[in-house]
């Protein structure tokens, strides 16, 4: 079930319609041609390419056992100096952890909050009026403050009345206040339950019942939130929540008996009290997360010290960290994958300056207009990511390439090609880079080097693009909440696309048989089988589940090992390719297999289609699929097939002629991407709502929930299949 990839950004045969275009493009072949034979000894002398191809090649993990139906692999990847240091000083706990960074690193900047200095009407062109935010510099606490105001914030936990080892819950949107908070929690042994900002009232009442925690803390923003859901919470007693720059918190109407406490007054409380530090252990629960919730209700995971700090060493030796390293952090701070991101930078020295969607770039919807975006601001080096964001990014610089004219945008896909074909040649093109991306990695900061993607799949469509485009490194890993985010990485030197790397340091990774798919480590040409982490990244278990725990994680060997569901290959070099998801494969009627999930994510990278969730019957023979579809793309598709203008979304998306343009565009994509005909949907439906989490059709991580989508559209599942 593996697919062939093609990039749907270039067509390298594609001709220009106008003669002078062709004529200008002849032109900057032969002046590019020229060039290159002048530089290319140059070149070769400088970058020496055959030592990336040889760093790209090389062996990453090898088989230490194997039987007739399964077989693990080691990574060959050694210890970094940050990964020594960290066993040398006897670092066991997050709370270790962030001493070792303070003595390391003490007055270096270590947490930055963009001020906000005002919130302002900004009249449109179209008549209406806007608030917008006036932005001032980055505030940066040290690692000297971020300790203290930490150790402060933990005490007066304990003064507002928590005690060690009883659990506290942070739902709060990605913030210097919720690392803070949450280490606070840290020195006093308290854990930590991690709640989605973006959940429904009914899961996170979910969330704090089965925790049975009597302190929430939260933010200005969601606070009012709590005006319904402490009905449902009995438990609750005290709220905290972390203050707006500019509004006052209002914090009447609230449950009667219920204590609602500021964040800096929970500092101060620190402050004044005399309560000591409870240091945890290594066994200690630091974090309860619960999962994304894709397939079900979201389960409670049950992470240790130990697991997060297995998990800091192994970023630590898969990522490589460099002086004036900045990295900017909006992805939910609930998500394991950025909390742990975020804690490497804080144990290597690099600064985290926050941001949201809805200030980080100079367009973004509450930059008020002539002033800068967080990402001009503060100019980072690395960013952690989703492919949800990168697959927005790529679509995004697809439009504004086929909108920029015939002349430019002729220009650009050369310019694409030319430096892709260099680039497997193990060569830079920074000449190119220059007069013609710098423009697009501009929009970032102009600095980003490191963009990390986890969470999902990546797209080797999406993964090549902005590798390009951008002028970074894409680093794509695989990791589950269960796993404590460690797994596989990519190995920064590997050029390849479509993979996630070989196991992650201190890891073990097995592949098991599975039948029913075809999947077995005999498989030719690669060994194939469901991914089984093994290590100290892996969990305890599933809070008060023992029964799903005794069915997922398994003790053998003397290690832990979970049992991820997921299908991957495993190649020469011992990198690992995810091909499939246990639960994504249906038998059609005719017996062949479809992976539900692969189809998706390649129809995905399609720039009609905004989300996609395909739905197979194993008593018909094809498959239909629910679309989002990308509005501005849609509108230009009805207007080509004469739609009537200005209708509304509901009636113009039902348009039978609509429906079959977007399923001709689907099956000619996926025609590209190596799809199999049974494989694409023949039929679709066209989604006026765009899915969201408080919709509950897709987690806070974006991932589909597959079962509540196709509840809600069982009707139209019906009708696609009587058609």
């Amino acid at each position: 079930m593996t697919s062939k990839h093609t990039n749907m950004f270039i067509d390298e045969n594609e001709t220009p319609d106008s003669w002078w275009v062709s004529a200008v493009l002849r032109t900057i072949r032969t002046v590019a041609f020229v060039f290159d034979v002048i530089t290319f000894p140059i070149h070769l002398l400088v970058q020496r390419p055959w030592r990336k191809r040889a760093l790209s090649r090389r062996i990453k993990a090898r088989i230490i056992s194997s039987t007739e139906n399964s077989i693990t692999i080691s990574p060959l990847t050694p210890p970094c100096d940050l990964h020594l240091r960290l066993v040398r000083d006897g670092v066991t706990t997050m709370e270790g952890m962030l001493r070792a960074a303070t003595q390391r690193w003490g007055q270096r900047p270590c947490l930055g909050t963009r001020a906000v200095l005002s919130e302002e009407d900004e009249p449109q062109p179209n008549g209406r009026v806007f608030k917008k935010f006036k932005m001032g510099e980055y505030i940066w606490r040290t690692y000297a403050d971020v300790e203290r105001e930490a150790r402060e914030f933990g005490a007066g936990l304990r003064a507002v009345g928590c005690e060690p080892r009883r659990n506290v819950v942070i739902f709060a949107e990605t913030r210097a206040e919720w690392m803070l908070a949450a280490h606070g929690c840290f020195t006093q042994s308290i854990p930590v339950v991690t709640i989605y900002a973006t959940l429904g009232d009914e899961a996170i009442a979910h969330g704090i019942n089965e925790t049975e925690v009597s302190t929430v803390i939260t933010t200005h923003d969601l606070l009012p939130k709590f005006k319904k859901i402490l009905a449902k919470t009995p438990k609750v007693e005290t709220i905290i929540y972390m203050e707006d720059q500019l509004k006052p918190t209002d914090t009447q109407g609230f449950k009667e008996g219920i204590k609602i406490v500021s964040y800096k007054n929970v500092v101060e409380l620190g402050r004044e009290s005399k309560i000591e530090s409870v240091r945890p252990g290594a066994a200690d629960t630091a974090i309860i997360m619960y999962t994304s919730g894709s397939t079900g209700v979201p389960k409670g995971v049950l992470l240790s010290h130990r697991n997060m700090l297995a998990t800091l060493k192994a970023f630590a030796d898969a990522i490589p960290i460099y002086e004036g390293d900045v990295l900017m952090g909006f992805l939910p701070l609930a998500h394991v994958f950025e909390l742990l991101a975020e804690n490497l930078c804080i144990i290597g020295g690099v600064p985290i300056g926050y941001s949201t969607p809805l200030t980080m770039l100079d367009s973004s919807s509450k930059i008020m207009k002539g002033t800068k975006g967080d990402a001009t601001t503060l100019r980072p080096t690395c960013i952690t990511t989703v492919p949800l964001i990168m697959d927005r990014i790529s679509k995004g610089i697809t439009d504004k390439v086929s909108r920029s004219g015939e002349l430019a945008a002729a220009v650009f896909k050369w310019s694409y090609s030319y430096k892709q074909t260099w680039m497997r040649r193990g060569y830079d093109t920074p000449v190119l880079d220059y007069l013609i991306f710098r423009k697009v990695g501009g929009l970032l900061g102009g600095r980003v080097r490191l963009m990390i993607s986890g969470g999902a799949p990546l797209s080797p469509d999406t993964h090549l693009q902005v590798k390009i485009c951008l002028c970074c490194s894409v680093v794509a890993g695989y990791g589950l909440t269960e796993t404590t985010s460690c797994g596989t990485v990519m190995d920064p030197h590997d050029r390849s696309t479509g993979r996630v790397g070989a196991p992650a340091a201190g890891a073990l990774l097995a592949l098991r048989d599975w039948d029913e798919g075809n999947y077995r480590v005999t498989n030719k040409p690669h060994p194939q089988g469901e991914i089984i982490i093994g290590g100290d990244c892996v969990a305890e278990g599933y809070y008060k589940n023992p029964q799903k725990t005794k069915e997922e994680f398994i003790d053998a060997e003397g290690r832990r090992w979970f049992k991820s569901g997921d299908i991957g290959e495993l190649h020469d070099d011992g990198c690992i390719k995810i091909i499939d998801r246990k639960k994504d494969l249906v038998k059609l009627q005719a017996g062949e297999y479809v992976s539900l999930g692969k189809v998706e994510a390649e129809l995905k990278t399609c720039p009609i289609v905004e989300n996609i969730c395909v739905y197979g019957d194993s008593s018909k023979s094809h498959t239909v699929a629910l679309v989002v579809p990308n509005a501005p793309r849609l509108a230009a598709l009805a207007q080509r097939l004469q739609l009537p203008a200005g209708a509304d979304p509901p009636a113009l998306y039902a348009q039978p002629a609509l429906e079959r343009a977007v399923l001709a565009e689907l099956a000619e994509h996926a025609r590209k991407c190596g799809l199999e005909k049974f494989e694409v949907p023949a039929a679709v439906k066209l989604c006026t709502e765009v899915w969201s989490p408080d919709m509950g059709l897709v987690t806070a991580a974006f991932k589909i929930k597959r079962k509540d989508i196709q509840e809600r559209y069982k009707e139209d599942i019906k009708r696609m299949y009587a058609s």
